[in-house]
């Protein structure tokens, strides 16, 4: 009689540890179902508020915020440049005007878009374009010595890594007023 109990006994601990143990592991699960929905609504918002401002980039968002902190109008891609691809013309539209200058934010900078401001900087000399790279020691391609910011440097680009400077936004400031 006294096994028969102490079995028994034993058979509602183990129920009891069995319980626990699921509860538990069904609440960490639910738990990080609800993380991974919460993350992707919160991206989806995100995506959401850079389409309702017109944006394409996160690094643009980015750009556009730091402007407007610095208290300055956000002019995003309020003008088209004109220039001539060989055999074809073709527009342009920067990303930010701040003062006399624009801001082009990169993350990728592909060959065309290489391309494309060398032939505006041969056509428009007197334009003052600049760029903000997501990361100026990118390389042009994979395997190439040479990255995002020694481009510049070799054609005469003035560039920023991630950010603007506070100097462009204080010459921006200025010229604005």
């Amino acid at each position: 009689s006294t096994l028969s109990s102490s079995s028994a006994a034993s058979d509602v601990y183990k129920r009891q540890i069995m319980i626990r143990t699921t509860h538990t592991v069904a609440t960490k699960t639910t738990r990080t179902i609800i993380m991974r929905i919460w993350i992707l609504m919160k991206d989806l918002m995100t995506m959401k508020w850079m389409r309702h401002k017109g944006f394409r980039s996160g690094l643009e968002v980015k750009i556009a915020d730091q402007i407007s902190k610095y208290g300055l109008p956000v002019h995003y891609e309020t003008e088209k440049l004109s220039y001539v691809i060989p055999a074809r013309s073709a527009k342009y539209t920067p990303d930010f005007k701040l003062g006399n200058f624009y801001v082009e934010t990169k993350g990728l900078w592909t060959t065309q878009d290489r391309h494309k401001h060398l032939l505006i900087k041969d056509q428009h000399p007197d334009l003052d374009i600049r760029f903000v790279f997501s990361n100026q020691n990118a390389k042009l391609y994979k395997g190439s010595p040479t990255s995002y910011a020694n481009y510049c440097e070799k054609h005469g680009f003035i560039y920023s890594h991630k950010w603007i400077p506070d100097n462009w936004l204080e010459e921006a400031k200025n010229t604005s007023a």
